[in-house]
């Protein structure tokens, strides 16, 4: 998918799409498109398939636009990076998608039985945890995306797990603030964090999806292409030796903020294994990334050197990988197993 010549809501680009199936089995992409002035919204494409392979997009309108008081500032705007998980057991898809307000990227949650509808259920609410000294509210977020179906919690409760990546520089928003860490975690570093949703609380109101608890520290940058950061990307997928998480590692210089036109970085992607039985718990990881920017669409864009997954989808005995190319276009990749 490229921006469409003429359409002002995609002049800066289109980029990292969730992705799902509507109820006649259709696949559908929910790419984020950029106007301009850097104001996101999340749109509605639907997928068209060559021989099974996706090969481009019919555009359908908007899913989710930034409506709400806080998906706005007085200078800015948007809904962005989306990741839509199918929940089975509840029934919905469920949206994440970061909220760009008066205080900067914070995520939300929005739900849907269809995939073209949504409501939007309200910015996430992270509880306090003494054992973190510190209030996850405060502090900017992305990458958030839920696990399709239940885990334990840490507590042995059955629960909805939900991956994201606090950054804990808080200068951006007073001068001099800095960095505040939670107790115990000595490197600064944006990292992926879980939280947990109790089963039995959503099944009571799925408006409980948004109450988070028992926060972990699961993941921090390791290996040479993750030395500024790393982020979860598509919802983690099931498979025989555990939670596949498929996740963009980042090196190079990005200077502070949120302007990601300022960066001279590399993204690539990774991918973790997480304990079925436990998913803080990092089974194998890989020290190599299995994807990084090699064509011209990945090298040259809004930010360069950029791939960055967002969604996984089966399509007939085949997994593709749906990913942001150099903050400008959208691209897809085959997923195999090597053995």
């Amino acid at each position: 998918m490229t921006p469409e010549p003429g359409n002002d809501l995609e002049i800066e680009g289109v980029l990292n799409p969730a992705t799902g199936h509507t109820p006649d089995g259709a696949l559908y992409l929910l790419p984020r498109l950029v106007a301009a002035g850097n104001v996101s919204r999340v749109g509605l494409a639907k997928v068209e398939l060559t021989d099974g392979v996706p090969t481009g997009v019919s555009r359908e309108g908007i899913a989710l636009a930034p409506d709400k008081g806080w998906e706005r500032g007085l200078n800015n705007a948007g809904v962005e990076d989306p990741r839509v998980t199918w929940i089975p057991s509840q029934g919905r898809h469920v949206m994440t998608y970061v909220a760009f307000g008066p205080l900067g990227p914070k995520p939300a949650l929005a739900v849907s039985s269809d995939l073209l509808s949504w409501e939007r259920l309200g910015p996430l609410h992270f509880e306090y945890q003494p054992s973190l000294d510190t209030d996850l509210n405060l502090f900017p977020n992305k990458d958030a995306v839920f696990f399709p179906e239940p885990v334990p919690g840490p507590d042995g409760e059955p629960s909805y797990a939900m991956l994201h990546r606090p950054m804990w520089d808080l200068g951006w928003f007073r001068e001099g603030e800095g960095v505040h860490l939670p107790a115990d975690v000595t490197d600064g570093r944006p990292g992926i964090w879980v939280s947990f949703a109790p089963v039995a609380d959503v099944e009571r109101d799925v408006r409980n999806l948004v109450h988070l608890r028992n926060h972990r520290l699961v993941a921090m940058p390791e290996y040479p292409f993750e030395e500024l950061k790393i982020g979860a990307g598509p919802p983690p997928l099931r498979v025989p030796e555990g939670w596949l998480v498929i996740h963009h590692g980042v090196t190079g210089e990005q200077p502070e903020g949120f302007d990601p036109t300022t960066q001279q970085v590399i993204y690539a992607a990774g991918a973790l294994l997480l304990d079925a039985s436990d998913v803080t718990k990092v089974l194998d990881r890989t020290a190599e990334p299995i994807l990084v920017p090699e064509t011209d669409d990945e090298r040259i864009g809004t930010v360069g050197n950029v791939v960055f997954p967002t969604a996984i989808e089966q399509v007939g005995d085949v997994h593709y990988v749906f990913y942001g190319m150099a903050d400008s276009k959208i691209g897809v990749a085959r997923l195999d197993r090597s053995s």
